[in-house]
């Protein structure tokens, strides 16, 4: 079965082999020149009506009815698959906002991308990795139909408008990220983020140090520098070149042989209240690396008897199937190795 776009193209090939047999026609029956007889199969196959270009006898006129009913045909077709392309893509149009609206209402502790860049783009790759939900919010049409091509939902809009961050479902999000390939409007959506939901936890890039200052200003809980990461890691690959091996080692795609994971210690987790020997005891496979206090300190390389407490992030390195041991339905951040 043809498509509409082969059957476009099929009705305009069928009009311009109407429009050489109808010049050769009038050249062979009537015996006019080249261009007068492509003057006469022009006007008689879009019912032009200008006339006869010179006296025809009956023979003429019989191909001049030939060739008006079947120039009307060939219109009608490609008017009706004009028709047809313009309505169907209209209402798969209509009908995708629709399901994707539907999509976003169902959403809960989500994450929201703004910007679809070169950064962008590992960010949603990393999150449908690991199997969490995600919009990306862009009003570039080419990254829009980048991003459907990939089957991420998209939501169509200025990141920086408040109506756009409420339909992307700002109020049941986890987390946004201000992804922009701009500091400046990286700035105005951070800014428009913490006023439509002030907890809402932000990371944001920036592309110079001027740019993290007004960040952290706007309001963003991190701000990462592409640049800056790229820095020193190629510094720590020349100086330390085993100590990066470690962490392409728990870099996601390398396998199932282990993950590194940040694991929120809340009233309901089972470990609140536990010590890490404890914990170790329930799940032997994990060594753990730090202890993030509720506070901010950071314990590096925790004791066996450091207690956890509610509010604490525990961040461990193991085997996937002993993290589950541990982990409760609200932790993030796990890593496969």
């Amino acid at each position: 079965m043809l498509t509409p776009w082969q059957r476009l193209s099929l009705g305009f090939s069928a009009a311009l082999a109407l429009c050489v047999a109808g010049t050769a026609g009038y050249m062979i029956i009537e015996g006019f020149s080249f261009f007068d007889a492509l003057y006469q199969t022009v006007t008689t196959i879009t019912t032009a009506g200008f006339g006869e270009v010179e006296p025809m006898d009956t023979t003429g006129r019989v191909f001049t009815l030939v060739l008006i009913v079947l120039g009307i045909l060939v219109i009608l077709y490609v008017l009706g698959t004009v028709t047809q392309i313009a309505v169907e893509g209209e209402i798969e149009t209509l009908l995708g906002a629709r399901r994707m609206r539907g999509r976003l209402r169902r959403f809960r502790d989500h994450y929201i991308i703004c910007g679809f860049g070169r950064v962008a783009q590992e960010i949603a790759r990393e999150l449908r990795e690991h199997g969490l939900d995600f919009v990306v919010v862009d009003a570039n049409p080419e990254a829009m139909d980048r991003l459907r091509k990939l089957r991420y939902a998209v939501l169509a809009g200025d990141p920086t408008s408040d109506q756009v961050l409420r339909e992307a479902g700002i109020d049941r999000a986890r987390c946004l990220l201000a992804a922009s390939d701009s500091d400046s409007a990286n700035t105005f959506i951070v800014l428009t983020a913490k006023s439509l939901k002030r907890d809402i936890f932000v990371v944001a890039r920036a592309a110079h140090p001027q740019g993290q200052t007004r960040l952290m200003q706007a309001g963003a809980d991190r701000v990462v520098s592409p640049y800056v990461i790229a820095g020193r890691q190629m510094a720590l690959a020349a100086v330390q070149p085993f100590v990066v091996e470690l962490f392409e080692a728990v870099a996601p795609g390398r396998g199932d042989a282990a993950t590194l994971a940040e694991v929120a210690v809340t009233p309901g987790s089972g470990v609140a209240g536990a010590t890490l020997a404890d914990v170790l005891s329930r799940a032997p496979g994990l060594t753990p690396l730090a202890v993030r206090r509720a506070g901010g300190e950071m314990v590096v390389g925790p004791a066996a008897e450091t207690r956890l407490q509610p509010g604490d992030r525990l961040i461990v390195i193991g085997e996937e199937r002993a993290l589950g041991l541990i982990r409760p339905p609200e932790a993030v951040g796990g890593r496969r190795a």
